[in-house]
């Protein structure tokens, strides 16, 4: 596959960059110092992402105290990035495809800082909310964007492997990182959560403008210019929309009232009509012939179970430490700690480890990794068991999380054209986000309500049960390649 954004491509007048250009080809693996600056920009914007879903996850009791509201309305702090992000992904995967991802990166980071600046100083629980759905909806356009970056950047095979893994180490620091960041913040002013995501966008922008390559002209087709497939990018986005907000407040409304249930038909048939819509129109917002690309296919469908289980976890594990226990969040980042150390340590090492033993082989072992550590969690009590549950099952997680993304990522891009990388990343990142949300709302269906441990059992069943289906979807053939 070719490299078409590489930062190191030759253009006709830059002789120097043709020499470093051929020198990569020699050495896939022996990269110049604007590749590597190109992937700390990448990773920079998905470290960003998991900072911003972390951190405003443990200052909400502080918020919720600043503005006097009750909880139904602050869990909307967390739901409407969510909501949000997964809403606009394809979307913003093809807008990349289709303007130039260098501009759909900048123009995201742009709007991620403003929007920030203006939560900072929101006066109202619902500017508040607004800011983050806005938010939710510029990392939509820079995650796909930043994702579509890196592999046409770098070339499928070890290259891109090696990429990968350094990608996912910053995604999954951030999101660690985040949840002691935001507590320390939030110990001083909840405030300071929405500041610090400012400099560091507007860094980011900064080094895109700097040392990323302008985009080429816009492909054409008979002539004429692509076009963004208007109808299909409103059923897309008003289907994914709805459904991610049927499931988020399916727990409030009641999974059997007539909300839930009409918004998951109006949900369905927006994305059937977003179908039969991709079927006849002429430029296709996502071009349905790459779905028999069975890797990417497998890839998405264990992304999204992956993803249930694996933030139907922390929501456990937040649940009987801060609220049965009455630890601090910091504390409890801190037992999560040896899972951001996990990454850390096997993340620089994917694609060594990809290469070697191929793809298959290093997601079924993530996947497995999934089972004990979850099975442990049969095993928590009235005291919390540090030595003997806790920090081994976060220590499996970590192991588990750094294979698997990484895996996954990889599994879901190969043999997918560069035109076409913004939308295999939009779909990755789209089944990561409604994943998650699903299974945060199918195991707080399952948790009963009230204080006691035992409400917290069901839950541990659901998140095994996630990775007993993600081992399946790869074990039954549906992920063999």
């Amino acid at each position: 596959m070719s490299a078409s954004l590489n930062p190191c491509d030759a253009r006709p007048d830059d002789e120097g960059v043709a020499v470093v250009a051929a020198e990569r080809n020699k050495d896939p693996l022996h990269w110049p110092a604007r590749m590597w600056i190109a992937l700390l920009i990448f990773s920079g914007v998905i470290l960003l992402d998991g900072l911003d879903i972390s951190m405003i996850a443990v200052a909400i009791p502080e918020i919720q105290h600043a503005f006097g509201i009750g909880a139904v309305t602050a869990q909307w702090l967390v739901s409407a990035y969510i909501l949000a992000f997964g809403g606009f992904l394809l979307l913003g995967g093809r807008c990349a495809d289709l303007f130039g991802r260098r501009r759909v990166l900048v123009a995201g980071l742009a709007v991620f800082a403003l929007v920030s600046l203006g939560g900072a100083f929101a006066t109202d629980a619902g500017l508040l909310i607004v800011s983050r759905f806005i938010k939710g909806m510029a990392a939509g356009f820079t995650g796909p964007a930043a994702m579509s970056l890196l592999t046409t950047t770098f070339a499928e095979g070890p290259a891109r492997n090696k990429a990968f893994g350094i990608f996912n180490l910053f995604e999954a620091s951030g999101y660690s990182s985040g949840l002691l960041i935001g507590g320390l913040l939030a110990a001083l002013n909840w405030r300071y959560i929405f500041v610090l995501p400012i400099p560091v966008a507007v860094l980011l922008l900064l080094a895109a403008l700097r040392y990323l390559p302008p985009d080429p002209p816009r492909n054409t087709k008979a002539g004429g210019q692509q076009r963004l497939d208007i109808g299909g990018a409103v059923t897309l986005v008003a289907g994914m929309l709805l459904m991610v907000f049927t499931v988020v407040s399916a727990e409030e409304a009641g999974w059997a009232s007539l909300r839930t249930v009409g918004g998951f038909v109006a949900a369905v048939a927006l994305l059937a009509g977003f179908v039969v819509i991709e079927r006849t129109v002429k430029e296709p917002l996502v071009r349905l012939g790459i779905f028999r690309n069975r890797g990417l296919v497998a890839a998405n469908v264990s992304a999204a179970l992956l993803y249930g289980g694996a933030m139907g976890f922390q929501f456990l594990i937040a649940l009987y430490l801060q609220n049965l226990q009455g630890w601090k969040p910091w504390q409890m980042a801190l037992v999560l700690l040896p899972a951001g150390l996990m990454v850390v340590v096997i993340g620089p090492k994917i694609g060594a480890l990809i290469s070697r033993f191929g793809v298959t082989r290093v997601l079924m072992v993530g996947l497995v990794a999934f089972v004990p550590c979850y099975l442990l969690m049969l095993r928590i009590g009235p005291e919390p068991d540090l030595w003997g549950v806790l920090l081994p099952a976060s220590v499996l997680w970590g192991v588990g999380f750094a294979l698997s993304i990484s895996a996954l990522m990889v599994a879901g891009t190969n043999g997918v054209a560069d035109h076409e990388q913004g939308l295999a990343a939009g779909l990755l990142n789209s089944s990561l986000q409604v994943g998650g949300a699903c299974g945060l709302a199918v195991l707080t269906a399952a948790i009963a309500p009230g204080t006691e441990l035992a409400m917290l059992y069901p839950g541990v069943g659901v998140i095994l049960g996630f990775a007993v289906l993600t081992l399946l979807a790869q074990g039954v053939g549906f992920g063999r390649r």
